[in-house]
């Protein structure tokens, strides 16, 4: 069980490098963009950028989950590398075909879109869909084979890029939001075609590939429309918002996501981890103690961040964000919970894809849909961007738990039910009392949040939280850090 949640670490690391780098990044230059783009520009950029992965979702026929899935049926290199291809030419033929269509009705639909006629706008986001869709395979196949460093060049490069290339195209050049996400679309292209160079040799392989296209079609199409109603529950809200109050009121709502980009990046780098190494897992038994051990490591760790983004989100966003976007603090508790929930989801679409029940999926997630669009109608007109957010979590929670009703006989996870439910109570009561009772502004409003957080560890501790063995193999790593430490103090190597 060790040597996986090593894998997982190492693996997370990796990917967590470069989404790290670029959330740093954009928090930095959150205060440069605020100034140079109205808050309905943002409202626009989220919109397009958000439509772009539902399209992606569509066009890509569950390619991608297919080939991650029948990776590791086969041990044989060869015809692995001939999968990649087969999957590779079907997405780019796919993804060519729609962006072509859509370029050539971009005035029309950037109307039904934006509620104005912009095909310029509307022609770089579809380029983003080309670019980011066939960007996710190519980041897949360094996935599958565990070559972090090549990954973390890879992602590092495209985050280098799209900072230089935004900065110029925005703050330089004054190209508002068009630069913006031109200049993320222009740069994930150019990675793209250098990690297709990179590769071109494994992938011009002619060696037969086990798995027609039709069974990679016959496991990855009952996985889209889950996944797209799934990414239209996270996105319906802007949409909502955008068209029904007002592109400023979403652009607020947006920022308020940018900022959870703290939970993001943790949930983000946890999806690309986890599915190659759960799949990896041959033994049954084994695998269920892992999901389920994993499962709460993850709550732990992502419940942390929203608990600090709940008590702390004020002096962030006055740190981080022209004034006029203030009250996007409303929203950003409830949105980071939603992120975290969304990781949660992950788990059991790995349950579902080992069990081969990908077609459980889309039930749960056209009800989370459904719950999240009447929420939504109910919510947001009275509590406006939080009610947002809070039905985000609604639909979350619905979501999930229909989904594990679904598959839990095909699948049983060893679940950890009562650490779940500790550290749901204590980090939820705490972060949430914390917030309402506290100050909101001012060194003591600050200094007494902190304090309300750095407290969480410790009442998860006195409240018997963690196992014994986990606290020997901690206290084994504090130990060996600091024989280490004093090696390096007296020249010895460490």
């Amino acid at each position: 069980m060790t040597r996986y949640l090593k894998r997982l670490v190492s693996s997370l690391a990796a990917y967590q490098v470069a989404d790290l780098v670029s959330k740093f990044m954009a928090v930095l230059l959150l205060p440069v963009y605020t100034r140079y783009i109205a808050p309905a520009g943002y409202g626009v950029v989220e919109l397009l950028g958000n439509g772009v992965i539902l399209i992606s979702i569509l066009v890509r026929f569950g390619i991608i989950e297919s080939f991650l899935r029948f990776y590791f049926t086969d041990e044989d290199q060869r015809r692995r590398d001939a999968l990649a291809r087969r999957s590779i030419l079907f997405l780019l033929v796919t993804t060519t075909i729609a962006s072509l269509v859509l370029a050539a009705f971009a005035a029309p639909l950037s109307k039904i879109v934006l509620s104005y006629r912009d095909p310029t706008i509307f022609r770089i986001a579809v380029l983003g869909l080309w670019a980011f869709t066939n960007l996710e395979l190519a980041y897949a196949l360094l996935r599958v084979d565990e070559r972090l460093r090549a990954y973390a060049t890879a992602s590092l490069t495209n985050v280098v890029l799209t900072i230089a290339s935004s900065v110029l195209l925005v703050v330089v050049l004054g190209d508002g939001a068009r630069g913006l996400l031109l200049g993320n679309y222009g740069a994930s292209a150019l990675v793209l075609l250098a990690l297709w160079w990179w590769m071109r040799r494994r992938l011009i392989t002619r060696h037969p590939v086990h798995e027609a296209t039709r069974v990679l079609l016959r496991f990855g199409l009952p996985t889209v429309p889950a996944e797209a109603s799934v990414y239209a529950l996270s996105i319906v809200d802007r949409y909502y918002i955008y068209h029904d109050r007002s592109p400023a009121l979403a652009g607020l709502y947006s920022i308020a996501v940018k900022l959870a980009g703290a939970v993001a990046f943790i949930v983000r780098a946890f999806q690309y981890a986890w599915p190659p190494l759960a799949y990896s897992v041959k033994d049954d038994a084994e695998a269920a103690r892992l999901y389920g051990l994993v499962t709460t490591y993850y709550l732990l760790v992502s419940g942390m961040v929203v608990a600090g983004l709940t008590l702390l989100g004020r002096w962030v966003l006055r740190v981080l964000a022209a004034h006029a976007y203030f009250d996007a603090y409303r929203a950003l508790p409830w949105v980071s919970l939603g992120w975290a929930m969304y990781g949660l989801w992950v788990v059991f679409l790995v349950i579902a894809g080992r069990a081969k029940v990908t077609t459980r999926n889309f039930p749960a997630a056209i009800a989370g849909l459904a719950a999240n669009v009447v929420l939504l109608l109910v919510l947001v007109p009275r509590f406006g961007i939080a009610g947002a957010g809070v039905a985000l979590c609604g639909a979350y929670v619905v979501m999930i738990g229909i989904m594990h009703l679904l598959i839990r006989r095909a699948f049983a996870a060893s679940f950890e039910w009562l650490r779940l439910i500790q550290l749901t109570v204590v980090m939820g009561g705490m972060s949430a009392v914390g917030d309402l009772l506290l100050p909101t502004h001012g060194l003591v409003g600050f200094v007494s949040r902190a304090a309300v957080l750095a407290a969480i560890p410790l009442v998860l501790l006195a409240t018997g939280f963690a196992h014994r063995q986990e606290l020997e193999q901690a206290r084994g790593l504090i130990i060996r850090g600091l024989r280490a430490r004093r090696g390096r103090t007296a020249g010895e190597p460490a």
